[in-house]
């Protein structure tokens, strides 16, 4: 069989598995080739298919991300290292970023927390953006640290990245210029995707009954440790901006929000009003 029958067929296989089913099999394909997706579609789609293929497709048919199959995922302008135990990036959360870097304009920040850091998603696109940043990177999860500790390596931001095991803000002394967080935001009860639900960690999804109890935490630790005119960018989930900015609107911040490439409201912006 040809790459392009291959293809063909597992783009059909996966229709009931993935909303993009023929970008998925591009991408295993191009993996099983060693090659990056942009070559495969130009010069090798009347090759014959790799054995190697045959066994990601099947991984995929069972619902585990293409992320954790192919061991990374682009994020910004910086590509990481991903698997097991870590929430895999996902374009919503670059518009955390984007947030940033329209409040700081020609500025930049000196500082960067990132509560909830995973591989070090947030963290390290900020540290790539922003070449003169220190940051702090915090995460209950050993495993996603040691994911986030290899990126860093990986990208040369190691001099410039800290991070600790943690609890959100406990124990953290600020302030910071730049405060950074995707935090659980799903319902207890909500149904999620099987590739989600089933391979990518909970605790990195679900945030009690009304999926705000992150949220309520957060805001505390989070006026505490911004600095004055310092920003915070905090991911929520469709329908949470009136909610989350309750939470968070009493404490002195001025808040705004931005949307993602789909316009939904995807991040509450939490400017620390001045003294």
């Amino acid at each position: 069989m040809t790459v392009q029958d291959a293809l063909r067929d597992a783009a059909r296989r996966l229709e009931s598995v993935s909303a993009t089913p023929r970008l998925d099999a591009e991408l295993l394909m191009a993996h099983a080739l060693g090659v990056a997706r942009e070559v495969l579609l130009l010069a090798h789609t009347r090759a014959e298919a790799p054995a190697g293929f045959g066994p990601l497709l099947e991984r995929r048919l069972a619902h585990e991300p293409v992320a954790y199959i192919l061991g990374r995922r682009a994020f910004w302008t910086i590509e990481l290292e991903v698997g097991p135990g870590v929430l895999v990036p996902r374009p919503d959360s670059e518009t955390l970023i984007a947030a940033a870097i329209d409040h700081f304009g020609t500025g930049r920040p000196a500082t960067i927390l990132d509560l909830g850091t995973g591989p070090g998603t947030l963290l390290l696109a900020a540290l790539d953006q922003w070449p003169d940043a220190r940051g702090l990177g915090i995460d209950r999860s050993e495993t996603a640290l040691a994911y986030a500790r290899r990126n860093a390596e990986r990208l040369g931001l190691a001099d410039r990245a800290d991070l600790h095991l943690g609890d959100w803000g406990e124990g953290i002394d600020g302030p910071f210029d730049l405060i950074l967080c995707n935090p659980p935001y799903i319902e207890s009860a909500a149904p999620l995707p099987a590739g989600v639900a089933d391979w990518e960690p909970p605790e990195a999804l679900y945030a009690g009954p009304d999926g705000l109890d992150d949220y309520r935490r957060l805001a505390p630790e989070i006026a505490r440790l911004l600095a004055p005119g310092g920003v915070a960018c905090v991911e929520i989930g469709a329908g949470q901006e009136a909610a989350v900015t309750a939470i968070f609107g009493y404490r002195r911040f001025t808040v705004s929000s931005l949307g993602d490439l789909n316009g939904v409201i995807r991040c509450l912006i939490l400017v620390a009003n001045r003294e």
